[in-house]
């Protein structure tokens, strides 16, 4: 065979290639979005992010006295070294109490619609101010949380300058804000597939675009797109078939109980899937521990689909490269409580 048909076949072959990869790239970045520091400051509304306050929110994130019992703090059950949940289905709360369902992950959650499975809370500030008051979490009040934070010197001094402008710089409304100007920073950007969007070819193999092509050909973007490849929309468990009761209890009916609507009948918020390779068990009971299980069950029970076990280890091969680059937290040391700290409950 000449040099010259050799080369006019690598040319037939490689072009064909290249275009298939640009076509993927485009299609890709219609209906998601690289994360970017500068997307934070226009999803967070009426909460100015300054130093003070992500540093003070930070402090608060990892306290454990802003829980009755002073042994629970928001890092127990979004855990920022697995993933931002923790390692069990379901968290463990006050006096040992087993939550409903499992722990969304508080990486990105800066960029979902709203908070919790049924969206019930509008924001992070709102998200909150939940878990501290939930009998089956942390198990206390706003009141005991400002009497326990003016307690303490060191705290009432950083919440005057990160509240510079309020005569009650101490308040459960402020302890939320500072809560969420911390988690608003906590951001995975760099992702492989970031930069696939963003122009590197090279980023993600071969299988690895196999399986994003069948992620937006089989219809899994309809419920995962956005920036965070999902968190952006509510939709029905099972849409074509009821997954078991131990994946969907009968009983939690989701964002129904939020809106009383008929329709909104296991209506759950869509998972986000950035760094869902890290954050195993999965789906709101954390029932299933592997992701090649979760996109098995998904295929099936949301697209009417049974994907082949190579399919499926593509779109996996797919998922993991949106493990983007870990938040770097320097645990804090805490302000010494008083003597007239309240004491744990």
């Amino acid at each position: 065979m000449s040099r010259s048909l050799i080369s006019a076949l690598s040319a037939m072959l490689v072009f064909p290639l290249t275009a298939v990869a640009g076509d993927l790239r485009q299609e890709a970045s219609a209906v998601l979005a690289p994360i970017t520091p500068a997307r934070v400051a226009s999803v967070v509304k009426n909460n100015e992010l300054t130093p003070a306050k992500t540093e003070l929110g930070k402090k608060l994130f990892f306290d454990p006295r802003l829980s009755r019992s002073q042994i629970i703090s928001c890092n127990s059950c979004h855990n920022l070294g697995t993933g931002g949940v923790d390692a069990g289905p379901t968290s463990i709360g006050h006096g040992w109490q087993k939550g409903p369902r499992r722990a969304p992950t508080v990486l990105n959650a800066v960029f979902n619609i709203a908070q919790f499975w049924d969206g019930r809370a509008e924001d992070l500030k709102a998200q909150a101010k939940g878990p501290v008051q939930a009998a089956v979490e942390m198990n206390n009040t706003p009141d005991l949380v400002e009497k326990t934070l003016r307690s303490i010197p060191a705290y009432v001094s950083e919440f005057q300058k990160a509240f510079p402008n309020e005569a009650n710089a101490v308040s459960f409304d402020n302890m939320a804000k500072a809560i969420e100007a911390f988690e608003a920073t906590l951001i995975t950007p760099s992702s492989r597939f970031d930069r696939f969007l963003m122009g590197d070819e090279a980023a993600i193999n071969d299988t690895e675009k196999r399986g994003l092509r069948l992620f937006l050909d089989k219809g899994c973007a309809a419920c995962h797109g956005g920036v965070n490849v999902g968190g952006n929309g509510y939709f029905p468990f099972g849409v074509v078939e009821k997954p078991s009761e131990e994946i969907m209890p009968l009983a939690d009916k989701g964002r129904q109980a939020v809106t009383k609507s008929a329709a909104d009948e296991y209506v759950f918020r869509a998972a986000p899937l950035r760094n869902v390779a890290l954050r195993a068990p999965y789906f709101h009971t954390g029932q299933v521990w592997a992701l090649e299980d979760a996109v098995a069950l998904m295929s099936v029970d949301q697209l009417g689909q049974k994907l082949s076990q190579e399919e499926i280890a593509a779109i996996t091969a797919f998922l993991g490269t949106l493990t983007g680059e870990q938040p770097s937290v320097v645990y804090p040391i805490l302000p010494a409580r008083a003597k007239d700290t309240p004491r744990p409950q």
